[in-house]
């Protein structure tokens, strides 16, 4: 069955960011399948599977210098009854 090009790229528009990072892994694995190469596990494992789930604003926020709390200090100023991570 011949699948015309706009419909994958239709389909790939309408994904969510995370998603699209999981699409781009199954098609350079197909990609690579089809080279006869086995070199995308490489790729894939540069990333961490920590930063492969952080959002781009979530990466921003990390390298930013407003700061980090911990959920001890959380926890002391709002009087928070569970303990954070």
């Amino acid at each position: 069955m011949a699948v015309d090009k706009k419909v994958l790229h239709g389909m790939i528009e309408q994904l969510s960011e995370s998603d699209r990072q999981l699409a781009y892994g199954f098609l350079l694995h197909l990609l690579q399948r089809a080279k006869g190469h086995h070199q995308w596990w490489d790729e894939l494992e540069e990333v961490s599977e920590e930063e492969a789930l952080l959002t781009e604003q979530e990466k921003r926020q990390l390298q930013g210098d407003e700061g980090y709390v911990t959920g001890g200090d959380a926890k002391r100023e709002f009087g928070l009854q569970i303990d954070l991570p």
